[in-house]
């Protein structure tokens, strides 16, 4: 095994284990302007309560996101270096701008959000809130900017022959803007609004199963299933969009995903499958002429399939026509979960159904791994090209780092990482079991009561055979 592939399992590896948290961290970041705004609007203390709870929750999964970021930094100019030397003018504008205009912001006010409830008025801190919400959405732009110049690259030009080659930025405004940056930038953001969401309800659907803290998981989950419809929408909207971006700038990676193999003609859309790659054969149930319609709206549109390209321009189809499948599947059926707990919510069943809470408590470990599918859809689709059209992926890889060094760190990620990963659930548990503080209101604000408070919030619900009063 040669340097490149040990390159891109560390790369891979370490990136797989960091996006477990930056997802919930921005998702949590907008759950948290949205609970704390409720609570000045109307001056109810339970969104305070709210608050004040998951605000360690993102401090927490905040301070894993920061960790498990830095090693990947290193190795653009560790294993990556000629990557690195060939486009870091373009590709290393965006990643400063993350770090200037990103991480400072969100770094700046954190302390204030995590520390200065009783050392600054409600409204101040709620400014606090709205800043580190904000500074997590500009560190995603920013590197969404970067990864989709990868996917898309636009704005630059190569200078220079030879050794000397290498690619400088000509329109900054179009590297920003490259083809795939907005649609790739919003998907994303939606994917992590609905980490977020899912993430409280996890928390607050446990804490109804075990009757404590009604009130409080109550309040939770009304907030956190409006955000999961509203992001959940998005995603699927903005996701079929993507795909349509795709099979015009990317071609070869939309074929994988669907595991389109004839050069030219009507193609399927395949609900799951398997691809057999040597006989360029999908098992599994098609719609007829589905694809051709999403893409261009007529379903006898011919479109472009992974024969048109040589083989050694082709993307591991099974592995991305997989990756896209899960992500797809896990968005409809959080989808559909969120739809059957707002019917259950306003037909007033909701908090007594334990059969639809249960699936809500580990809905969020499908909605991170759908997060994964995603990202990996993007990344193998996109090779064998680590700059599509432009670099090919082994021709990044630094010519001084032996595959035995880089095997050698792998393992002492693993080790470091499999570390942090039990620490990380420790303390995570640790929180969740402890439950939010004693009720403390900072300062009690009068406002108009909104549409979600039920009346029967001030009642006693039935868990099971246990009476559990608020």
């Amino acid at each position: 095994m040669d340097a490149t592939f040990a390159s891109r399992v560390q790369f891979g590896m370490t990136l797989a284990f960091h996006y477990l948290f930056p997802p919930i961290t921005i998702g949590l970041g907008s759950m948290l302007v949205f609970m704390e705004g409720t609570f000045l609007v109307t001056g109810k203390p339970v969104y305070e309560k709210l608050t004040r709870f998951f605000v360690k929750l993102f401090g927490l999964n905040f301070a894993l996101g920061v960790v498990t970021g830095i090693p990947m930094e290193f190795q653009f100019g560790t294993n990556w270096a000629q990557y690195s030397r060939y486009v870091g003018d373009v590709f290393g504008s965006a990643l400063a701008a993350e770090g200037i205009f990103a991480f400072f912001l969100e770094s700046g006010f954190l302390g204030l959000l995590l520390f200065g409830w009783d050392r600054v008025k409600p409204r101040t801190h709620f400014i606090a809130t709205i800043m580190v919400c904000l500074g997590s959405h500009f560190s995603a732009i920013w590197i969404i900017i970067a990864n989709s110049w990868m996917q898309t690259p636009a704005g630059f030009a190569i200078v220079g022959t030879g050794a000397s080659a290498h690619a400088v930025t000509t329109d900054f405004f179009h590297v920003v803007f490259n083809p795939s940056t907005v649609n790739r930038l919003f998907h994303t953001l939606a994917g992590a609004w609905q980490a977020g969401a899912f993430f409280v309800l996890s928390v607050c659907a446990w804490y109804l199963l075990k009757g404590r803290d009604i009130a409080f998981a109550r309040a939770g989950m009304r907030i956190g299933l409006i955000a999961a419809a509203v992001a959940a929408t998005v995603s699927i909207v903005l996701g079929d969009s993507s795909a349509r971006q795709v099979a015009y700038t990317q071609p070869t990676k939309l074929a994988a995903m669907e595991g389109v193999y004839p050069a030219s003609g009507i193609a399927g859309l395949h609900m799951f499958g398997w691809v057999n790659e040597s006989s360029q054969t999908v098992y599994g149930p098609e719609l007829p002429g589905m694809l051709s319609w999403l893409i261009y709206y007529d379903s006898h549109a011919t479109v472009t399939g992974l024969n048109a390209f040589a083989p050694q321009d082709r993307p591991p189809v099974n592995r991305v026509f997989q990756a896209f499948h899960i992500m797809v599947g896990i968005g409809f059926a959080s989808f559909g979960l969120t739809l059957l707990a707002l019917l259950w919510w306003v037909r007033g069943r909701l908090w007594t159904a334990r059969w639809l809470l249960w699936p809500f408590v580990f809905a969020i470990v499908f909605i991170l791994a759908a997060n994964e599918a995603g990202w990996m859809t993007a990344e193998w689709g996109r090779q064998p090209w680590i700059v599509y059209g432009l670099m090919r992926t082994h021709q990044g890889v630094s010519s001084t780092v032996p595959a035995g060094q880089v095997w050698a760190t792998i393992a002492l990620f693993g080790i470091v990482y499999a570390a942090l990963l039990v620490l990380y659930l420790f303390l995570l548990n640790q929180k969740i079991q402890h439950g939010p503080e004693v009720e403390h209101v900072s300062v009690p604000l009068q406002g108009e009561r909104h549409p979600w408070d039920e009346e029967q919030d001030a009642t006693p619900v039935l868990i099971g055979h246990q009476r559990a009063d608020q």
